[in-house]
Parts: structure tokens; sequence; C-alpha cells
């Protein structure tokens, strides 16, 4: 089938995902052997060492290394231009392709040359088929019925979801109009006739300008379900971010400008505005809830509480029914509220709800505060100090039993901070089944690992579960949770043919040959998920980064408050008083990291430093390397007490 010039050249436009190029890379390999193929990688400027990853471990890619970040289009033209296969594949880098993915796709477009270009059927990390593997053009109704969910509504009808033309088999080859950006073979003739990817498109909608492109110029677009690849995040993956939102729909608007005219282009802009606002508020709506049921909730179950307290109270410690005043209702109560939700907050409590440990710490900070408060209020707002202890009792039991609630329905048991441990099987041999224990046991994974199915079907006795061809009884005997393929032993084939066999109730994963990273996702809502044993930075967590930016604020009042004394203390007052305002209006940081010419951009980002570890050592120079290593400790170990002990230490500094 292949002559000897170059048959494809394979283009991953990469950005920040290390891990999942690497494995994307890995499956491309495979599935490129015996075939006339080239493979190229654009990064965009990733600070994750993808660009070292790929120069080590993959020295037949052709590498090309972007200073900055020039988009998804741009960046693909960057290796169209330079490469020389006969076909081209647009790829993503969170996808995994079958061994055969290449030659049923070659051996498909030579048999049709109407053909321009080819998409095929697309998987997410659940193994659920993705709709955007077969998508029709936004046209103003189809754009429309896509906005305000009429194509979910109705997702086999032609009229209502043309845009995921939900009314096509996917297991049946069609002609389509739309091909997807995550897996996109075009054919070079085609390309050079109607151009290369539209560079006015930054990120999305280039693949629809293209496909409209290439069906204009009478050539067709094929859907083929023959070969199945993995997409890990899928079309959806920043649904959630109002950037996604803009940055998608500005997009449509781009191709409605481009390709339409008159009046269909100025209904379609229209349903395309009205569908930005929308989108946006529903997201804007649907993100304030997520992060705001719990303490919405926890505010709600505390007032009833009080309220019953009141009347509780004024009948049997007074006896009086109405010895409260109203006030406390709107007033007292709200107040109370208020400060136990914020020092809850403050505490860590809503970063983890099943930390019962921050949440009663909070709770008790909130009380003491409370205590304190009570007696700068006037006389007419004082309600009851009882009311305030007995509150307190209720707000500390009421929540608690609220978590225990919340977590009992999401895993089916009262161990609050214990997720259900999940009944894990690994697929491979038994010396990848131990390096994917030894890699779970680096990274701090609890699961209850039942054992190895082996990756034939000729198992050694005693040391295997059962063979793979066993594997849907395995998983029903041992109330399997999660699956481990070792990409090593299992072909890609294999693991998406189980993957959509056993469903969506579990989870996969997959932990490619000599990776330190096991990799998989439940969804294409979610990101892609990583068991890895990189170092976890504790200045990266919320709860720190929320106290380092408190205590900014807090020492940088006292500061203000003593200026008079401490004015006169540092060598340079100016700067001294600039520092202070730097710090309250969030440009600078009291501590940070040491600057250097070179910053380690592995590091979690911070706002620049005042001071750094370095001023409390009250030492000579040091070299790069110590400078560095101060740096990278000052983010691991990070603490409060940390920030407080190099202020102390370097104060005469911090008009530096």
């Amino acid at each position: 089938m292949m002559n000897d010039s170059m048959k494809l050249s394979i283009i991953i436009v990469n950005y920040n995902v290390q891990y999942f190029l690497e494995q994307a890379l890995l499956s491309v390999r495979k599935a490129s052997k015996g075939l006339a193929i080239e493979v190229w990688v654009v990064d965009n400027n990733s600070v994750d060492d993808s660009v070292a990853m790929v120069k080590r471990k993959f020295p037949e890619v052709k590498l090309i290394a972007n200073a900055d970040n020039p988009g998804f289009s741009i960046a693909n033209n960057q290796a169209i231009r330079q490469s020389t296969g006969e076909y081209v594949l647009l790829l993503n880098p969170d996808t995994v392709v079958e061994e055969d993915t290449f030659v049923q796709c070659i051996r498909f477009m030579d048999a049709h040359p109407e053909a321009g270009g080819l998409g095929v059927k697309m998987i997410d990390g659940s193994g659920k088929f993705l709709p955007e593997s077969k998508r029709g053009f936004p046209a103003p109704f189809v754009a429309f019925a896509k906005a305000f969910g009429l194509s979910r509504l109705f997702p086999k009808s032609k009229l209502f979801n043309h845009y995921h033309l939900g009314y096509l088999d996917e297991n049946e080859t069609h002609e389509v109009e739309v091909l997807a950006g995550a897996f996109m073979l075009l054919r070079r003739s085609v390309l050079n006739e109607i151009g290369l990817l539209d560079e006015t498109f930054f990120m999305y909608g280039e693949d629809i300008d293209l496909s409209y492109r290439i069906i204009k110029a009478g050539y067709k677009n094929y859907y083929l379900p023959t070969t199945t690849i993995i997409h890990y995040k899928g079309e959806s993956t920043k649904k959630g971010s109002l950037n996604y939102v803009r940055t998608f729909y500005q997009a449509m608007i781009i191709f409605a400008r481009k390709h339409f005219e008159g009046e269909k282009a100025k209904m379609f802009i229209l349903m395309l505005q009205m569908a930005i606002y929308v989108r946006a508020l529903v997201t804007v709506f649907s993100n304030f809830f997520k992060k705001a049921y719990l303490p919405l909730l926890d505010a709600g179950i505390i007032y009833a509480g009080l309220y019953f307290l009141k009347h509780f109270w004024a009948n049997y410690h007074f006896k009086n029914p109405d010895y409260y005043d109203q006030s406390v209702l709107y007033f007292n109560f709200p107040l109370y509220i208020g400060i136990w939700l914020a020092t809850v907050y403050f505490s860590g409590g809503y970063d983890d709800r099943h930390n019962l440990r921050r949440l009663v710490r909070g709770l008790t900070a909130g009380t003491i505060f409370l205590a304190a408060v009570y007696g700068f209020l006037d006389l007419e707002y004082r309600s009851s100090r009882a009311l305030i202890l007995l509150g307190a009792i209720w707000a500390i039991m009421a929540t608690v039993v609220l978590r225990l609630l919340l977590h009992f329905i999401q895993f089916g048991n009262f161990r609050l901070g214990r997720d259900k441990t999940k009944n894990l099987v690994i697929i491979g041999s038994l010396e990848e089944s131990n390096r994917v224990q030894q890699l779970l046991h680096h990274a701090q994974v609890r699961k209850n690992l039942i054992g190895t199915v082996a990756p034939n079907n000729q198992p050694e006795q005693g040391n295997y579960l059962s063979n793979l061809s066993q594997l849907n009884e395995v998983v029903h005997i041992y109330k399997v949770n999660e699956l481990i393929f070792c990409s090593r032993d299992v072909s890609s084939q294999n693991i998406m043919y189980w993957m959509t066999n056993l469903g969506t109730n579990l989870d996969y994963k997959i932990v490619p040959e000599e990776s330190l990273s096991i990799i998989g996702s439940h969804s294409k809502n979610t990101a892609g998920e990583l068991y890895t044993i990189d170092i976890q930075f504790r200045i990266a967590s919320p709860l720190n980064r929320r106290n380092k930016r408190l205590l900014d604020i807090f020492v940088a009042l006292f500061l203000l408050v003593g200026m008079p004394i401490f004015f006169f203390l540092m060598p340079h007052p100016g700067r001294f008083i600039r520092n202070i305002f730097n710090v309250l209006l969030g440009r600078k940081t009291w501590v940070g990291y040491h600057a250097l010419e070179e910053q380690n951009i592995n590091l979690p980002a911070l706002r620049p430093g005042v001071l750094s570890a370095v001023d409390a050592l009250r030492i000579g120079q040091l070299d790069k390397p110590t400078l560095q290593r101060l740096n990278f400790h000052y983010a691991k170990d990070y603490e409060v007490g940390n920030d407080l002990d190099i202020i102390w230490k370097a104060f005469r500094k911090l008009g530096g």
C-alpha cells in the first residue's frame, strides 16, 4: 500500500500537557510501524518540560519549540508548511490512537479521491462516545438549537441536533460536514488548493472553517467509525469558564462574518451574541452554585437552629416568649452566621468539605471572635451570650451532621475524610503490574488492589486473576471500580474495546510504557486525571495561598498603624511606605522567591516578594543552584509561620 514517499505527516500542537503528550506519542509510535510517517510536535511555550521530554524520549519526532503561544492555527500551519506527507493529520495531544488507526485512515482516503478530510470515532476517558466526532455546520438555526439546549433535549432529531448529526448512526461510515479538530486527516493537495488553517482563529472555530472550505471547494468530509481514538478532554473541558464561552462564540462570529452575507449573516451573529449572554449567565450561576451551595446550606441550617433556640431560651430561661427583640432575626443572627462562615472559610473548611477538623476549628474561632465583639455592640443589639454559646454548639453539631449526610449520599458510608476505597484491577504483565503498584505507592494513592489480569489468554496459574478475555467476569465478581491498563502489554485497540464494552460506571486509566504517570479521565467534562510522583508544593494549596494573602494584609496594616515608629527604623523610608501599599493592593507579597535571571518556571506563581528566604539567613553571596534550592524548598514546605520568621529576622529590609 505504501510507496517510498512520505505518506502521512502527523502534527500535534502542545501546551502544558506533558504527560498526555507522552502517551499520545507512544500510541502514535505503535500505530506508525511499517508506514511512511513523520511526526511533528509544535510546542507553544509550555512551562512543564514538554520540550525536554520530547527530545529525550522521542528523538524521531520533529520538534518546533515556539518562544510564545501564537495559537492553535498558527502552530499547525508552522508544521504543515515544513511537512511533506501526502496526507496531514492534525492530532490533539490528549488522545490515544489504535494500532491500526493510520492504516485504516490512509486506506480509506486512497480509496476515496473525492475525500478532502476524514474524522474517526472518538470516546472519552470513560468509554463514552463523543458526539463531536461528527458534526454539521452551525447555520443560524443550528447554532440557536445548540446554544439554547434544544439539541440536548432532542439528541436524535435531524431538525434540532444537526450540530452533532445525532440522527446518523455512530457505528456507520457517513459523509459529514465538520471534522473535529482533535483528529482531522486532510489531503495535502486539497490544502494546497484551499489554503491552510485561518490564523484569525486563535482557538476554536478553525476546524469548522477548514471543513467548510473543503466542501465549498467541491470535496467531501467523511466520518469513519471502524477505528476509534480516546480523546480525554473532549470539546467541553473548559465549558465551566467564562473565557471558554467568550472565545468559542467569538470564533463562531468570526466564521459567520467570513462565510455568510446579508440577512443570513446578521441573523447568525445576533443568535451567537444572544448565546454568549445566555451561556455566560448560566455559567456564572453554575459556578456560583458549585462554590456557594455548601455555605448556603450551612447558613440555612444554622439560622433555623438559632430561630428555634431564640424561642426555646426565651420560654425556658426568661419565661417570656417575647423577651428577644425582632432585631435579632435580621441583625444578630445574620451577623453570627456571617462570622462563623467566614472563619470556616479562612480555616479551609470549604476547600475540603470532608475535613471536620477545619470545620470545627473555624466555628470555634468564630465563636471566640463573636464573644470578643459582643461587648462592643450597642445594648440594643446585645441579644444574649447564651444564644451565642447555644448557637455555636448547634452550628457545630448541625454542620457536622450535614457533612456526614452529604458524604453518605456520595460515597455510601459515614467515614468522613476517607473516600470509599476503590477496588482496583491492573491489566498487564506481572512486571508492569509491580511498577504500577510502586507508582501508586509513591503518589500516595489509596486503592484496594484485587489483583492482576493477564494481557493474553494463557496466564500462569496462581499469578493472575484471569486472562484478558474474562475481564468482564472479574469486574462483576470482585465489584471492581477502577481498571489500570499497562499499554506496554495491552494494545490500544483492546483497551478501547473493554472501555466501550464495560460501560461508563468504571474508572479507566492507562500507564504508558516507561512513564512515571498513570493517566485517565472519567468524563469528557473533566480534564484528565493523573497519578504521578511529581512534587506537591504546599504553597499551591488554596488554603495556604489564602492564608498567605491574609498575613500580607495583616502585616501591612500593622506596619501602617505603627508607621510613626517603624518609619525611623527603615534605611529607606520611602520604599518602606511604597511596599506597604503595594502589598495591600496585591502587587507584591512580603515574602516571595529570590529573584533570579532565569527563574524556576515550574514553581507555583507568586507575586514579587519584598523579602525572600535568603534575607533571613544573614550570610554572604550564594551561588545560583543554592538560591534555586531555597526557592524550591520555600514553595514545597510553605507555612505561614515561615513568612513570619523571615519578616522578623529581616525586618529592616522591608524598605528594600
